[in-house]
């Protein structure tokens, strides 16, 4: 099937399952701003999923995407994830630029090229980013929290997605927060105050708006059972119930 896909029809999707991350509906104006073309032509595109019982469109109720096509999407995302390591470990991109030359050419490969390529990079687990390289044949993709949903006693690998604004990749940058780099949160000021996180051993200090812009693989080894990373474990359940 992803090899019957077009170029729009796999960015239709990619933008489609994150859009509807849980399930849920999304309507084609949010599509439409989401791939930067005209409510028209992202209904379109839609409508020629639909045909393919990729996605289900609704007029005026809004568009999901079917089984067939959330696994569709996840493939078109892996084998984006897979381009940018290439670019990367390969070629000597730098991480903040792999997502904008990985859509150039990715849709043109081959899938035994994509399957080659995975292997010859030793197997990713992530992408450049910091984001999980999904397994084959997968409908979804482990979701990865904001750094500022994090509690004092946490422990996380951090991501950065490739759309955030360059000062900020700019500013983390000085701070030493790279894709990949194991961070501690330290402290959490109460009313959207800014965390204290220890980075590479110093402790640093980010703000509310920033620290949502990064996102997290939160993890549990050497992590103390501290009661105040216990509440934060428990709230986090909270929201996902």
């Amino acid at each position: 099937m992803d090899q019957e896909l077009s170029r729009s029809e796999r960015e239709t999707l990619k933008a489609m399952y994150r859009l509807t991350k849980a399930g849920s509906d999304t309507h084609t104006g949010a599509l439409a701003e989401a791939l930067r073309v005209s409510p028209g032509t992202a209904t379109a595109a839609v409508k020629r999923l639909a045909e393919r019982d990729l996605a289900h469109h609704r007029p005026y109720r809004g568009v999901e995407l079917t089984t067939a096509g959330r696994q569709a999407a996840v493939a078109a995302i892996r084998r984006h994830r897979i381009v940018e390591r290439f670019l990367s470990d390969m070629l000597g991109y730098p991480w903040n630029e792999a997502d904008r030359l990985a859509t150039s050419f990715e849709h043109e490969l081959p899938q035994e090229v994509e399957d080659r390529l995975f292997v010859a990079l030793h197997r990713p687990s992530t992408c450049p980013h910091g984001f999980p390289v999904p397994e084959p044949e997968v409908g979804y993709i482990p979701e990865m929290p904001p750094l500022y949903d994090l509690e004092p006693g946490d422990f996380a690998e951090v991501a950065v997605p490739g759309s955030t604004d360059p000062a900020v990749v700019a500013f983390l940058d000085t701070l030493g927060l790279r894709p990949g780099v194991r961070v501690e949160v330290r402290e959490k000021h109460p009313f959207d105050g800014p965390l204290v996180i220890r980075v590479d051993g110093h402790d640093r200090t980010i703000g509310h708006r920033v620290a949502n812009q990064i996102y997290v693989k939160i993890d549990e080894r050497d992590a103390p059972p501290a009661p105040s990373r216990q509440h934060g474990q428990q709230h986090r359940k909270e929201q996902l119930a």
